[in-house]
């Protein structure tokens, strides 16, 4: 039987999915909080990466009542081998999920959000002008909330990188994903230089937004592959670097590699606070927006403490 939800990855051969290794297994959720961050999800008939990415963070963040949001719908342009996105033609934009954004904010009472999207290579700007919308409603409503964009990389979208960073974000996040010899295993359609090109953009045209990227690992890459990676973006000067495990989600989705043991990843993140960054969060666990509040508030620590020891 094919692949109902991913029809464009029944094609593909069955990946047997491994079993977890006891550091990364997490529990189901059952919390009344956690229910009421889905009813309000649904409510306002909003996307979120927590459900459309199979995080296994969900159940720790809905009990805490942070969600990040997936705007512009809930099919990809894209078909990535790691994803568990649905691919396939999107529906037009929603003009009231700016407004609808912005509503679950207040209710849910964030004081840091995260808003991503899938990829829409079918619009003219990539749907740039869709963030930009929910940046200002969300300002609207919730002044005090800092607002944290995971943005697609806007592959041959002329001017929509300067948009979103003209409604100034607090934080503009893209993920690498990978390392560059993978690209065309993990992430086709991408192109490495053009992400290391957005991050570059982003600080040249606004030194005051705090960047961010983040890696998977156990995808098949070498230790100094991640390490050059490491190096490619301290040149683009981005400030944060997560790194977290690749968990298959489906037999359709690549392998695992291998499970990163923790004291790896707490190697990795001694090298990236040596190269430079300004935060670091590394561990089998750690996703692009897991924590997100608690880490923007030691970012700007960081920032301050840095400018502190320059004076």
């Amino acid at each position: 039987m094919g692949d109902l939800r991913h029809p464009e990855k029944a094609h593909r051969p069955d990946n047997p999915i491994q079993r977890k290794p006891a550091w990364i297994r997490v529990k189901a959720p059952t919390s009344k909080a956690y229910h009421e961050t889905h009813a309000l999800m649904r409510r306002l008939k909003l996307n979120t990466v927590c459900e459309e990415a199979a995080c296994p963070n969900i159940g720790e963040c809905w009990t805490q009542k942070h969600a990040t949001v997936m705007i512009l719908g809930d099919v990809c342009t894209r078909a990535c081998g790691f994803c568990n996105v649905a691919t396939g033609r999107p529906r037009g934009v929603d003009p009231f999920e700016p407004e609808h954004v912005a509503i679950a904010v207040k209710e849910l009472g964030l004081a840091h959000v995260v808003v991503t999207s899938v990829d829409r290579d079918d619009l003219e700007d990539g749907g740039a002008a869709q963030f930009v919308q929910v940046i200002q409603r969300i300002r609207a409503r919730s002044p005090a909330t800092t607002i944290e964009v995971l943005t697609p990389d806007f592959l041959r979208k002329p001017g929509a990188i300067e948009a979103v960073v003209a409604a100034r974000p607090d934080v503009y996040n893209h993920n690498l994903e990978t390392v560059p010899r993978l690209y065309a295993h993990v992430r086709p359609g991408a192109r490495y230089f053009h992400s290391l090109r957005l991050l570059d953009s982003v600080k040249k045209l606004d030194a005051g937004i705090f960047t961010k990227s983040g890696l998977m690992v156990g995808l098949g890459e070498e230790r100094s592959e991640i390490l050059q990676v490491m190096d490619d973006l301290r040149a683009a000067d981005v400030d944060f670097l997560t790194i977290g495990q690749y968990l298959q989600p489906t037999v359709k989705h690549l392998a695992v590699s291998r499970f990163v043991p923790p004291e790896e990843f707490a190697d990795y993140s001694r090298h990236a606070s040596a190269k430079g960054f300004l935060m670091v969060s590394a561990s089998p666990l750690t996703r692009s927006s897991y924590l997100a509040g608690d880490d923007f508030a030691r970012l700007k620590a960081a920032r301050a403490a840095k400018l502190a020891a320059t004076r």
